[in-house]
């Protein structure tokens, strides 16, 4: 009786489940994975209430940001707009067509102009964001290469791995090998 209970103690006893220990290693205990994805969230949340936090600076630039988000939405739906009047009322955008026709040259030139420079902008803006972000990541390169190679130099599988260098103590200890009572007791009585 003793046995199994030293056994069951050894496997559910000091307050620990090695069966539940040993079944986490390969299966992911559900109730730390929702709190974990729970505390992600709310540090995502806590992020983008931070990035908007006091980002009021008035009236007019709230009108001025809502202006900003008109023209690629108005011209979106206006071309739609186009398409649909075409199909539902031909004549009445044929119409329309010929007044467009009449619009001078040099005019149709401002507004390539204005659009080009509106999208423009916001295209090297954007490029210019997309480039400073590369070379952000190529500047932590040199750093990543350096951890890399510490990395692989660590590997079991590596040469030397486990070389000592200089430490005359350690290369001591790893080639002396250890008193065993049991071999030392074999020998004696083969002898």
């Amino acid at each position: 009786m003793g046995l199994i209970e030293t056994l069951l103690a050894l496997v559910f006893g000091g307050g620990r489940n090695a069966v539940k220990e040993t079944a986490e290693i390969f299966l992911e205990n559900a109730e730390a994975g929702a709190g974990r994805d729970a505390t992600l969230k709310e540090n995502v949340l806590a992020q983008f209430a931070a990035e908007f936090a006091g980002r009021d600076r008035g009236w007019f630039n709230r009108v001025m940001d809502g202006i900003n988000r008109v023209p690629r939405p108005a011209l979106a739906i206006g071309t739609l707009g186009l398409f649909i009047s075409a199909m539902v009322d031909p004549i009445w955008f044929a119409a329309r067509m010929q007044g467009i026709a009449l619009v001078p040259e040099p005019l149709w030139w401002l507004l390539g102009v204005v659009v080009s420079f509106y999208f423009g902008a916001r295209q090297q803006f954007k490029t210019q964001e997309f480039q400073r972000a590369i070379a952000a990541t190529m500047s932590r390169t040199p750093q990543v290469m350096k951890n890399l190679d510490a990395l692989a130099a660590m590997a079991p599988t590596s040469p030397g791995g486990a070389d000592s260098e200089t430490d005359a103590q350690a290369t001591l200890h790893a080639v002396t090998p250890e008193s065993n009572a049991a071999l030392m007791e074999w020998r004696q009585k083969t002898q």
